[in-house]
């Protein structure tokens, strides 16, 4: 009796890396600032106006760890 070929293993997102990070159209990784909670009202009207926006990761190593966590974040139609 022949042997059934095996499955292959699914590649699954890792929610929480997928929820804090947003890949560009041009491949850029982007995450959002920390320190946005709570205790704003100690925090400068500055640095709050400028919470919103959205930081590149530069680091390689992180870049590398996010494409390894979350791999459907790259995958267009």
């Amino acid at each position: 009796m022949p042997r059934k070929p095996r499955a292959k293993i699914k590649m699954k997102t890792h929610k929480g890396t997928a929820k804090r990070f947003k890949v560009t159209g041009r491949g850029k990784v982007m995450r959002m600032k920390g320190s946005r909670s709570h205790l704003r009202r100690h925090k400068s009207k500055r640095s709050k106006y400028l919470f919103p926006e959205m930081i590149e990761v530069t680091a390689k190593g992180y870049i590398r760890r996010v494409r390894r966590l979350a791999p459907n974040l790259w995958k267009r139609d």
